[in-house]
């Protein structure tokens, strides 16, 4: 397993070794590579628009590996996660969070969803979440759906 990560932006951004640890946490034993990429709000934007037809910036996209890239590429990809750099802190600010334990969620999050996981429905998101606080408890970060008092 590989984890590419690709730093596309200036700012509030964690350490490439920390988003590679968040990402292989993530994946577990699962041997297919990822690439996570920090992006700034206009390729966020850009992104949610081409792929998702909403007009601004996300906090995270999955995208899976393409099965069109044929049955080699997506044995050996499991596929990409963009992380909105802005948006994350932001948000962070706004939930009384440390930046770094935000970014950590939200990449468990988005490889979570290249694995399968979803929250359409009340029963996935809370086996997705209780996933998230497993995973995210293993580096000291607290419940990320948990109330914080700020």
């Amino acid at each position: 397993m590989t984890v590419d990560v690709q730093i596309a932006c200036a700012g509030e951004t964690p350490r490439v070794e920390q988003v590679a640890a968040w990402a292989g946490a993530a994946l577990g034993d699962d041997p297919r590579n990822v690439c996570v990429r920090i992006v700034d709000e206009q390729e966020g934007a850009a992104l949610n628009a081409r792929f998702r037809q909403r007009g601004s910036a996300t906090n995270v996209l999955a995208f899976p590996a393409a099965p069109e890239h044929g049955p080699a590429a997506a044995s050996a990809l499991l596929g990409d996660v963009a992380v909105c750099a802005p948006v994350v802190v932001g948000e962070a600010a706004r939930q009384g969070k440390a930046v770094a334990d935000h970014y950590a969620h939200l990449v468990v999050h988005g490889v979570l969803h290249l694995l399968g996981m979803a929250h359409d429905t009340a029963e996935q998101a809370a086996a997705m979440e209780a996933k998230e606080t497993e995973l995210l408890r293993g580096f000291g970060i607290g419940d990320p759906y948990a109330e914080v008092d700020a």
